[in-house]
């Protein structure tokens, strides 16, 4: 089955994603749940595309509306809420899962679900899109520059804002634990442990974060030692009543402001190399990224059980995606 169900659809990114689907000639539904029907109504004419309603945790409503698909992205945060549903919804229909999910539980679940999910072939990709297609593609090639590739520290650089959807995601996904990898396992570490990266302009002071790429860094890479920074430039990150923002970037504002990241990498004789991404901005790149992920699943690039872009597609797969390049520093 070729045909893509996007979930989600009528939310800011969901809207782009959709956009980027049509522009690729894809087969596909969009969906939401029933109180955004007016919102996926009008969007489903300016698409010429068919709509479906149903929410997430209605796993009866959910298999139903999948029918004769093959792959769903999931667009819809908080994915706490989502992900889970419809990781399960997919597995019992038959459909590859597809989201952009930059929220660390998605990740753990694909682990727990990746035995069930090989043994049905079915694929979990979660963060198809985003910062994790992104630093995978530099995690990866950064990894190749040195021998046995040890320890691995890698920042992303936020800037222009976030949408309100992204917002109300980090509000609820506080972690209360600041982690990173030590000898493969997740541990604790002090929150506090600033320190510098360059991406392209000067230091710049990140501080520790719970990313998600500690986990598919870990399963592209091997390497046991993995920390994770975010440098939020001044004004990215939203303040007051999170309801009252708008819906997400304008297209000027995500133009002017593009996002990096870089990685620094120790290999097992002490050599260290570090690596610069620079790319459009995060939310162009995750709604281009999800719709060509899609496009290529869609094309019998699938594997079973828990997957990332890295694996899946490549160390190359972010400089595909619109005006994306890896520099050696």
């Amino acid at each position: 089955m070729t045909k893509l169900i996007i979930y989600g659809a009528a939310g800011y990114t969901g809207r782009m994603v959709c956009a980027n689907a049509k522009a690729h000639g894809l087969d596909f539904v969009i969906a939401g749940r029933v109180k955004d029907q007016g919102r996926l109504e009008l969007l489903a004419a300016e698409l010429g595309a068919e709509y479906r309603l149903f929410t997430a945790d209605d796993r009866a409503a959910a298999h139903a509306a999948m029918d004769g698909i093959g792959v769903l992205v999931n667009c819809a945060g908080p994915f706490m809420h989502t992900a889970e549903p419809l990781m399960r919804a997919c597995l019992a229909a038959g459909v590859h899962y597809l989201d952009i999910a930059a929220e660390m539980d998605s990740y753990r679940l694909a682990e727990t679900l990746d035995a069930e999910a090989r043994a049905k072939g079915i694929m979990l990709l979660p963060g198809c899109g985003g910062s994790v297609a992104m630093l995978g593609s530099l995690a990866g090639h950064a990894a190749k520059r040195v021998a046995g590739p040890i320890r691995l520290s890698i920042a992303l650089h936020v800037t222009g804002g976030f949408s309100r959807g992204s917002a109300v995601s980090a509000s609820e996904n506080v972690t209360a634990q600041t982690l990173h990898r030590i000898d493969g396992a997740l541990v604790g570490r002090n929150a506090d442990e600033v320190r510098a990266f360059d991406f392209g302009k000067g230091p710049a002071m990140a501080f520790p974060v719970t990313l998600p790429d500690l986990i598919t860094i870990w399963h592209s890479t091997g390497i046991p030692n993995i920390e994770t920074f975010v440098y939020v430039a001044e004004g990215a990150f939203p303040e007051g009543d999170l309801a009252q923002m708008p819906d997400g970037p304008t297209l000027e504002q995500r133009e002017a402001n593009r996002y990096h990241a870089a990685v620094e990498v120790t290999g097992r004789d002490g050599t260290v190399v570090r690596s610069l991404l620079d790319t459009v901005n995060g939310y162009t790149f995750t709604t281009i990224a999800a719709a060509e992920a899609a496009r290529r699943v869609i094309g019998g690039e699938a594997r079973p059980g828990f997957q990332t872009p890295a694996t899946l597609f490549g160390n190359g797969f972010a400089e595909t995606i619109a005006d994306t390049r890896i520099v050696d520093q």
